[in-house]
């Protein structure tokens, strides 16, 4: 039964026509995914933002634009009684020179090219916001 409800807010950083990606271990499976994360109690969306790009690559953001909000019931592939609702926004990192992975739970960035042929993302939302993305920047 679902009993929860889990916001996540995630930015597409696009430079070049390739958008910043991190791969991380989660729940013991690899993962590539945009950055963001949870929204906590009392924090707006684009604080949200900031604070996971302050906490995971130590770099400033500058919100661009509200990009895509999920449509669909997706129910959390990790926990079963989560009801998940992704937003993703356009951001510009301010402040490139100081980019530095924080969390120890990520192994890597990689800025992955749009004109890619397949869609590299495993999650279904991320997958969608891809796609968005090679409409909207090819």
């Amino acid at each position: 039964m679902i009993d929860k409800i889990n916001i996540r807010v995630y930015a597409c950083a696009v430079k070049d026509k390739k958008v910043l990606t991190l791969f991380e271990e989660y729940a013991g499976e690899p993962l590539m995914k945009f950055p963001g994360g949870g929204l906590e109690f009392g924090e707006g969306l684009i604080d949200c933002l900031h604070r996971e790009f302050d906490e995971e690559l130590n770099v400033k953001i500058k919100v661009v634009e509200h990009f895509y909000t999920q449509e669909d019931f997706l129910v959390s592939r990790f926990r079963e009684n989560e009801q998940l609702l992704t937003i993703y926004y356009i951001v510009n990192i301010v402040n490139e020179e100081d980019f530095l992975i924080l969390d120890p739970c990520i192994e890597k960035t990689e800025w992955i090219d749009i004109n890619t042929p397949d869609n590299p993302f495993p999650l279904p939302i991320d997958k969608i916001v891809f796609d968005k993305l090679k409409e909207r920047f090819l």
